[in-house]
């Protein structure tokens, strides 16, 4: 175990990489970084890394999983549909104004087990109506954004649940570190080479222009047919200000947009997915025309059901996402139960909000032109891991040619 002050020069490396990699932060260019209040070490030192950087402001926005459980727990019926006031605004002011938005992730994968689902779903869907229009900055990429983390006991301990605190935290912190690269001699270095590999892959897949991907694994049987004009993104992104950002630490992932009717067959997760204070265990889904027509979780089926019915875009695919099992996460062997991992050990589909700008153009098309290529709109992005070693993909040529690209979980292209 590193000693404390080698701990603490590894968080001012991590908070560096959060400001240099993660967002690219400009000399000028104001921060929001959101964090939970168990995240405050690290937060404070991005805070410094992005003055340093040359930011005139950092503004934080901290939250509490401990309050939003006394919320769920105790607050009186008919409450849920309120939200923090201001904070929607304010945060589509900031996102028009162009400013970087850091968010660490810190979460129990049950934190509100004991909660009613219906209140949790009744908050959750209020506050992203509240903030659709600074979703859309982001999910547009017209703002240069970045999520990682830092482990918190209870999530650690549902990690490594034979341990106690102390021990689980730290081997959880060891497991985010070198997944995010941070344990090699120099990371930001090590980050710029790893973008370059996953944007050759992203171009090697655009070459193909396939119009369709077909998946084979257990319990799985699908074909996700692709949007018009799609093309494939990986490692780093551009803003519409041309700001260079990766938007998640780690990612390991070649990622394209869906076309939301052109989804056939029967999938099984191979993860378990952490969504909304809950853990959705063994779920599988059935898609006729791209719409989710028959849904089952072995654990999990309230929390399933209400993320379906969310709205109609949520039963419909926004994102398709290729992983190999080579990636230092699925290497790893640990289940993370956070979403920002685990969709980087494995191919992930989403359900709900496409990318725009993974089709061409997209980016600057209005809602009618995303629709027409066929992008889905909602207010939810969920991933959920499908990707394993037994799991192999194909790719569809507009001809009828199908063509090997995934084998056992690892390219073939």
């Amino acid at each position: 175990m590193m000693g404390r002050m080698d701990f603490e020069r590894v968080l001012d490396r991590y908070a560096e990489l959060a400001v240099q990699v993660g967002v690219g932060l400009r000399p000028g260019q104001r921060l929001l970084l959101r964090s939970p209040v168990s995240a405050a070490p690290l937060a404070r030192r991005i805070v410094a890394a992005a003055y340093r950087a040359g930011a005139p402001y950092v503004q934080v926005m901290w939250s509490d999983e401990e309050v939003a459980k006394s919320r769920y727990l105790l607050a009186p019926d008919g409450s849920f549909g309120e939200v923090p006031f201001g904070q929607a605004e304010a945060m589509e002011g900031m996102a028009e104004r162009g400013d970087a938005v850091v968010s660490i992730s810190a979460s129990d994968p049950e934190a509100f087990a004991a909660a009613d689902p219906a209140r949790v779903a009744t908050a959750r869907s209020a506050l992203q109506q509240a903030m659709a229009p600074f979703t859309r900055h982001v999910m547009g990429n017209r703002i240069p954004w970045t999520i990682l983390a830092v482990p918190t006991p209870a999530w650690a301990g549902r990690v490594f649940a034979e341990d106690d605190d102390e021990a689980a935290v730290a081997k959880l912190w060891d497991a985010i570190l070198a997944a995010t690269r941070m344990d090699l001699a120099d990371p930001v270095a090590a980050w710029r080479e790893h973008v370059a590999t996953l944007e050759a892959r992203a171009a090697r897949l655009d070459e193909r222009a396939y119009r369709a991907l077909r998946f084979h694994g257990p319990g799985t049987d699908l074909v996700v047919g692709l949007a018009d004009g799609h093309v494939w993104k990986g490692g780093a992104t551009v803003s519409a200000a041309g700001q260079t950002f990766v938007p998640n630490l780690p990612t390991e992932e070649v990622f394209t947009a869906p076309h939301r009717d052109r989804v056939e067959g029967t999938v099984r997760a191979s993860l378990p997915l952490a969504y909304g204070g809950r853990l959705i265990e063994g779920m599988s889904l059935r898609f006729e025309r791209g719409r989710v027509v028959e849904a089952h979780a072995d654990r999990g089926q309230e929390a399933l059901d209400r993320l379906l019915d969310t709205d109609e875009g949520a039963r419909h695919l926004g994102e398709v996402a290729l992983v190999s099992i080579d990636s230092p996460i699925h290497r790893s062997g640990l289940l993370f139960l956070n979403t920002l991992f685990d969709e980087n050990a494995a191919s992930h589909l989403a359900l709900g909000r496409a990318y725009r700008f993974c089709v061409e153009g997209g980016a600057d098309a209005d809602d009618e032109a995303a629709w027409a290529a066929g992008l889905n709109e909602s207010l939810v992005h969920v991933d959920f891991m499908i990707g394993s070693p037994e799991t192999d993909v194909d790719g569809l040529h507009a001809d009828g040619r199908e063509e090997p690209l995934m084998r056992s979980g690892r390219f073939v292209v």
